[in-house]
């Protein structure tokens, strides 16, 4: 049975939805998502810099190692979202591996479309490794678009020959940009989040007439082998649930030591409402609990 808190963030989000697709205007999309970002906590130190070229925030939260690293590809379908809009979700993600974490502003379609994501986050991992972090101190974790981008730039790193993280986290993965998987449709009236209009709205602007078949646009396409062992969270009640099937099945496929999680009830990156939701924050747990213990 659903909880009384996740039954009130479905219904507010449906109360608020904007109108989907081209509907409303890239810029309303954007000053909109960095409005409503949740705070981050006082005890967690945030210090600007700039990874790989690019503007980005290392987030600490008290007791974190600075030898463990984690790599936060924030989501927004690609066109939207910042280190601000995920802040507060990076610093509880400190605090629950115990490590630091990276949040890069890569840059965003349709200003720099496909494949500036993925070039913007292998430089971030590169800039780790320049700066002395050791691979197996490292993971790789992101949300929707960056869940997919998180496992793009798994294949993307593989195939440059760079020494690949201990682990990688995927929420919520969006990561088939031909965006026809069968949940678009079993999964649209559950889905208070991400209408399927929305969804193949942001893919155009990504791709800019790119090959969705990539496999660094959509990696449920690309060869796995070799990649490092996978975390894979997702909602029932989410559009996007067959993508987070599939990866987990193609990872499975190519030897992949990979561990789907399917929560009950809960809508598309649930643990960002951590605030208000507690199965955002058993989740945040949860995903804490595999970065340790992969990194032991």
């Amino acid at each position: 049975m659903a909880s009384a808190e996740i039954t009130k963030i479905k219904g507010l989000l449906r109360q608020k939805a904007l109108p989907p697709g081209a509907a409303t205007p890239l810029a309303e999309r954007r000053a909109l998502m960095e409005k409503l970002a949740f705070r981050v906590a006082e005890d967690v130190a945030v210090e600007s810099l700039t990874a790989g070229g690019r503007p980005a925030e290392r987030l600490r939260a008290p007791g974190a190692s600075a030898d463990r690293v984690l790599l936060y590809l924030h989501g927004g379908g690609y066109v939207m979202g910042s280190p601000n809009t995920h802040r507060s979700l990076a610093g509880e993600l400190s605090r629950a591996c115990g490590g630091a974490v990276l949040v890069p502003d890569y840059r965003l379609a349709p200003e720099a479309p496909f494949p500036a994501a993925v070039e913007d986050a292998v430089a971030a991992y590169d800039w780790l490794l320049a700066a002395g972090h050791v691979p197996s101190g490292l993971a790789i974790a992101g949300d929707s678009a960056g869940g997919g981008l998180t496992a793009a730039t798994l294949v993307a790193l593989r195939d440059r020959g760079r020494p690949l993280p201990r682990c990688a986290v995927c929420i919520s993965p969006w990561s088939d940009l031909n965006c026809s998987n069968a949940s678009y449709h079993y999964r649209a009236a559950a889905d208070p989040m991400i209408p399927p209009e929305d969804v193949r709205f942001m893919a155009g602007l990504y791709l800019g007439g790119a090959d969705p078949e990539s496999p660094l646009a959509s990696p449920n396409r690309a060869d796995l082998t070799g990649l490092p062992p996978l975390l894979i969270h997702v909602g029932r009640d989410e559009v996007l649930l067959d993508d987070a099937l599939v990866l987990d099945q193609a990872a499975r496929s190519a030897g992949v030591d990979s561990t789907l999680e399917i929560w009950d009830d809960m809508i598309h990156v649930w643990h960002a409402f951590h605030p208000m939701l507690p199965e955002g924050r058993e989740a945040i747990a949860r995903v804490g609990e595999y970065l340790r213990t992969q990194w032991a």
